[in-house]
């Protein structure tokens, strides 16, 4: 069986929500983000990618 590597994007939230368009904040949410400068990883999938992509000015992102 050959293993599958699959990428990881480390995501970190860089600026506030506040006041910002509620579909960014949902996309935000559904990276799994709350507070300024909490990081987590999730996989590299185009659904990920999409909303990284319309919120990326509220992000610092790093392929891992």
């Amino acid at each position: 069986m050959i293993a599958k590597s699959s990428k990881q994007l480390k995501v970190t939230l860089v600026k506030s929500l506040a006041g910002r368009i509620q579909k960014h904040v949902d996309c935000v949410h559904g990276l799994g983000l709350r507070k300024i400068c909490q990081t987590v990883t999730v996989s590299d999938t185009p659904c990920n990618r999409g909303m990284v992509n319309k919120a990326s000015y509220l992000l610092n992102v790093e392929e891992v």
